[in-house]
This record gives C-alpha cells, structure tokens and sequence, in this order.
C-alpha cells in the first residue's frame, strides 16, 4: 500500500470506529461483532505503525492509555464551573421558583429542564474545531487538573465531533459526569478483594480514582461511564435554550441522560422529580438528587450567578444515604474463597427506609485505617444495592470502653488456621473442606476443566451440601445409587450416570486435580506448569517455598498460595482420603530440558483445531519448551487459533513471531 491509499485507508478506518464506538457505548446499540471492531482496529494499528505519520493523538489507537505520568498538570476553565445551591424537599424546590420569578420580575409559569444528579465526578471536555483537544476535572471551579489522557480511555468520549447534523463550534467546553455503575463497582471490589488490594467506598468514589490514575493504562482498564449535561462555551454556535444544546450534544455524539425532562412550571418540574425518585432504585448508577434549571438561556443570563452558584438552577437533594449508630459487636464472615470479612454488628438505623444493622469493614487494614474498634459511634452509609459499610468514627462520643479488634487467626466457622499472604490485605482460611467454602468449592472440584464429573452441576451439588450428604470433595466417591436417587428431580437412571461418572473421575491427571484444589492463584494454566515440574503430588506436597519460586513461572504469591495449601492439615486428610477412595493421580513423566523448543516460550491464544490446549501444552513441553499464560519480551512465539484477541494483538506490537497451529504443527515435524 503507497501512503496515498494508506492515508485514505486510515482516515476510513477512523470514521469506521469513531461510528461503531458511538453505536456500542452512547447508543448501547452495537452492529458489529468485538472480534470484528478488534480486526479493524488491528488494520489501524499496523497502518500507523508503518505509516506514523498518520498516527494522532485521537485515533481510535491512543485509547488504550499512554506511558505514565510524574504529576497532573493545573488547567484554569475559560468559563468557571460553578456549584449548585441546593433544595432540601419538594417545599424548597417551589420557594425557589418563587425567587427565581421574582428576580425575573415574571407571573407567567417558566420553563425548566430538570435532570437526575448523577453520583459521578464533574469534568469539562474541551473542542476546538471539532477535534478533542482537553479533559480536566472540577477542581476548585477554577482550575483543575488536565486529566487529557485519562479522558480519552473512556470511549463514550466522542475524539470528534459528528458533524453530520449539526457544524462544529470553534471552540466547545462541554460538561459531564463521569460515573461507574453499581454492578461495575461490586465487580471491581470483588476482582481487588480477590487479589489482596484495598476495596473502594462507594461508585463515586471508584471513580475518582480511576479517572486521577497517572497511568492512563489503569484508566483504560476501568469501565468509565458518562453523561454530558452542560456546555461552559461554545464559540462560533448559538443555542437559544439548554434543552436545544443537549439535543445539539446528542447530534455531535456525546452520550445524554434518557431521564431529563422539559417541564412547562413548577408543578410540571415536581412531577419530574418525584418520577425521578421513584427511579433511583432501578438504574444501574447513582443519583443523589434532580437538577433544575431555566431552559431559556436568555433567562439565565438575565438571572445571573453569585461567586459560586448560577441562581437559575438548583439541586433538589434527596434524603441521605448516611446515618450515625454504634458498633456492637464485630463478626467474621466467610466468603466462598476463603476470604475472612470483618462485619460489624451495630445498633438498628434505618437508611431511605430500610433498616441496617450489619455493615462491611472490609478487611483489617481498612479498620486499621479508620480506627474502627467495638462500642464506637459510628457514620454508616448505604449506596443502592451495595453492602452498607462504616464511612467513618465519631471520635468525640468515644468514653473509653471501646475495645481495639484483630482478624482472628483461626477460622471462626471450621477453626483451620488463617493465613495473610504477603502482598495482600484479605485473611484467608485454607481449609479447601471448610463449610463456609463448601458449595462453591465442591462445584469447581466436579466442574470440566478439573474432576470433570458429568452431571454434577450447580443445583445438585447445592442439595448434596445442604443435606448433609458431602461434607468435603473426598465425600463425591462416597455417593450411591440409593442417595442420589432420593433427590429432588433425580431419577434412578440419572443417577447411575452421575455414579458412573464420579467412578471414572478416579483415574485423573495430576494437574486437573491440582487445579480441583480451588488453591488460590492456581488457575489450569499454573496447576499444569506445577504438575509438569514436580511430577508426583507427593513432591509438591514437600516442596518448600523457595523450590516452588525456582520453577518457571512461579512468583512469591502462587508459591506461597500452594505452600499454605500442604501446610493445612484438614486439606491434606482430604486428599489421604480422596486416594483411599480409589482417586489414582498419574505421574507426570519429567522431560530432559534438552529438546527441539529447549529454552523457547510459547504463548497460546484463540481457538484451537488441531490440539486442545491441554495437548499443546503437553506436547510443548515434551520438547523441551515452556507454555506461557502471557505474552511479554520473553516470548519466542504466539500461536493463535480462531479468534485470537489481545495477546495476538500484543505479540504484533512485541515484534513476536505469530504461528498459525498448522505453522506450529510443521514447525514440530521439521
């Protein structure tokens, strides 16, 4: 391609993804596939590679998030963003449209625009000529920080503008509300709480911080949200009211809140907010309020502002999420994984209604860092569906009676030992039998990629749990006929299968069944680099932790994992028992590291034809090579299957030779 045609082709591709982001992230209406966006994003990428010239800074490219940075740099606004004043209750709302028509010197009903107060973070996006030049957030009102970079992860953030409908100002400040979304917010708290790392407080505040990354990368990673709902300047366009700019910002591209309302006089604006209220439990992000404002900007103008608030709008706040109470007690609970999860149980107080006598403290170093101790006077707060968690301590009620609190360092539910593995901020029991742990750890034991016991899904194993019937995994070679068979919808033949099933589970692969352990960090991929090293159970049963971190791949973390893991003696009376119960493991043959691939790495990716993974993997190391769950410098070759993803797309960056599975498959015959 000559870099005529070149420059053509980039300039489509521009207007291919700059339309199909609009469609998924403004529109939530998407008409191509992700493996389809991620082709032509790919095309891209090597056309700017080899063409840099054309490469910009809002190409669809430059998404991904840039080297970091040391600090934020200040950003004064053209325009100030003033803060609104607020209205507490439905009464106020109308004295304030009392005021208004007084300063106005009018009788007859105004127009307003009312709009739900999104729970986010304020940031002024910046335009000129069409082309996104400048992201800051809020800051004082005055100035901010430049948060460019960051802005340009979040893809409901147009690059440009459409002009398609409407022409582009010379100039465009618009405003925002950058927010997560409450299943966003628990998803993310539940991936850092399972990686040792403090959880956030509340969506906002998720937000916050990950807009304020000086890794725009981290940024990129986030799911980002927002909803544009205002405009500082637009130089060279002339709106007459704010209804017919945020139909304008809808034409350009920007996402607009499906909830703002036109309301001709106050009653109309009442009826507004109430539908507003009764609408706050079943969206997916957080409200703390409706916005009400004049529509006519002439009328704005006319009313004017105070130093720090426009007198044309107000705020309607709804009741508070907070309410102060006292800790009673402080309880253990422990999650599914293992993880220990300090609760406190504190004196009943009700929150929009509903009553609240247990809140999160997530973990020891969060109780720590507040100072939260038994008998004191704590602020509780409660965001949608989110846990209600203690915010912070009202020091000045202390008396002294309070008593300081330790995660216990036994397991309250089965008295295994608890351990805190360097690195992470969650106590975790080992204990792989432990009750607490049992359901879900008995349905990932009997899942496809570990025992894969046909017919033991989710429900059954619910029920085998609840009735007493498996107590540990070793508990599955146990089960008859006559037991199956008295469960709920389980006929006699069905439970044949399901004994026949858990009978050839017996004969298992060392790594399968390394990776039924459910041990923390140890996924198929590290279960079978470990069983490929050690080659007994009996071997990694001794190893100590230095002799795990000599094996390739093994960090700090999965070997300290697999070390606490053998240390528990309840999980090694599983395993005496699982073999007693007829389980046989077979060996893996250790392979000279002499070979075809000696010292070579592969990554593989996609979806493979010729091998299964596990088979590729076997096979690699047969060789004398090492498979790799990630592509880095350290990687001789990729082989990717049918829709490979990002590790194909990181190996091209790497400059890594990518083979298709019939290049690997000759690569070995050669």
């Amino acid at each position: 391609m000559n870099k005529t045609s070149a420059e053509l082709r980039v300039r489509e591709l521009h207007d291919l993804l700059d339309h199909h982001n609009h469609r998924y992230y403004v529109l939530d209406e998407p008409e191509i596939s992700d493996t389809e966006y991620d082709r032509l994003l790919r095309e891209l990428k090597t056309l700017e590679e080899k063409f840099p010239e054309f490469l910009t800074q809002n190409s669809p490219t430059q998404r991904v998030g840039a080297e970091p940075l040391d600090s934020f740099e200040s950003v004064a606004h053209a325009v100030p963003m003033l803060s609104l004043d607020n209205a507490f209750g439905l009464d106020e709302v109308r004295e304030f449209d009392q005021r208004v028509k007084r300063l106005l010197e009018m009788t007859e009903e105004i127009e307003y625009v009312v709009e739900p107060k999104i729970d986010g973070v304020a940031v002024e996006l910046v335009y000129e000529n069409g082309l996104f030049v400048l992201g800051s957030t809020r800051g004082d009102g005055l100035v901010g920080e430049n948060i460019t970079a960051n802005s340009r992860t979040i893809k409901a953030i147009p690059m440009r503008l459409d002009r398609r409908q409407a022409p582009a100002p010379g100039r465009l400040d618009v405003r925002g509300e950058v927010y997560y979304t409450r299943d966003g917010f628990v998803k993310l708290n539940k991936e850092r709480e399972a990686s040792g790392e403090p959880t956030y407080a509340n969506p906002r505040n998720t937000a916050a911080g990950s807009l304020r990354q000086l890794d725009s990368r981290i940024t990129a990673s986030r799911p980002l949200h927002i909803f544009v709902h205002s405009f500082g300047q637009a130089v060279g366009y002339d709106f007459g009211s704010h209804f017919e700019a945020l139909d304008t910002f809808k034409k350009w591209g920007f996402r607009i809140n499906p909830h703002i309302r036109l309301c001709d006089g106050i009653e109309s604006v009442i009826s507004a907010c109430d539908q507003i209220i009764r609408l706050r439990e079943r969206l997916e992000y957080e409200i703390d309020g409706a916005v009400i404002k004049i529509n006519r900007l002439d009328l704005q103008a006319q009313a004017g502002a105070r130093s720090r608030s426009p007198r044309w709008a107000v705020a309607l706040k709804f009741e508070a999420r907070q309410a102060t109470t006292q800790i009673e007690d402080i309880k253990i609970q422990v999650g599914r994984t293992g993880a220990l999860t300090p609760v406190a149980i504190m004196t009943p107080v009700k929150i929009d209604g509903v009553e609240i006598s247990r809140a999160t403290l997530h973990n020891q170093d969060e109780i720590d860092r507040k100072g939260v101790r038994i008998g004191d006077w704590v602020v509780i707060q409660r965001a949608g569906d989110v846990i209600p968690e203690v915010v912070k301590v009202i020091e000045s009620k202390r008396t002294g009676n309070e008593k300081p609190y330790r995660v216990p360092g036994s397991c309250p539910v089965c008295a295994s030992h608890v351990v805190r593995i360097e690195g992470e901020v969650v106590h975790r029991c080992q204990n792989v039998s432990c009750p607490a742990q049992l359901k879900e750890g008995t349905r990932h034991f009997a899942s496809k990629g570990a025992m894969d016991i046909e017919g033991l899904g989710e429900k059954l194993v619910v029920q085998l749990v609840e009735k007493g019937l498996v107590k540990d995994v070793a508990d599955f070679y146990t089960l008859t006929i006559e037991q199956l068979a008295g469960l709920d919808r389980m006929a006699e033949k069905s439970a044949q299968n399901i004994v026949g099933a858990i009978e050839a589970s017996k004969q298992v692969e060392f790594a399968r069944l390394l990776f039924a352990f459910g041990i923390r960090h140890v996924g198929e991929h590290v279960a079978r680099v470990l069983a490929n090293n050690f080659g007994t159970l009996d071997n990694l049963k001794n190893a100590t932790v230095e002799q795990l971190m000599e094996t390739h791949e093994i960090g700090p973390q999965v070997a300290e994992s697999v070390f606490q893991f053998f240390g528990e003696e309840h999980n090694l009376q599983t395993i005496d028992r699982l073999l007693d119960y007829g389980v046989r493991v077979a060996e893996v043959e250790q392979v000279s590291e002499a070979g075809k691939f000696e010292g070579k790495t592969f990554v593989f990716t996609g979806s493979l034809e010729l091998f299964s993974r596990d088979q590729a993997e076997q096979l690699l190391v047969r060789l004398g090579g090492r498979a790799s769950s990630s592509v880095s410098r350290k990687t001789d070759y990729v082989v990717v299957g049918a829709n490979a993803g990002s590790k194909a797309r990181k190996a091209a960056e790497l400059e890594i030779p990518v083979l298709t599975e019939q290049e690997f498959q000759s690569l070995i015959d050669s």
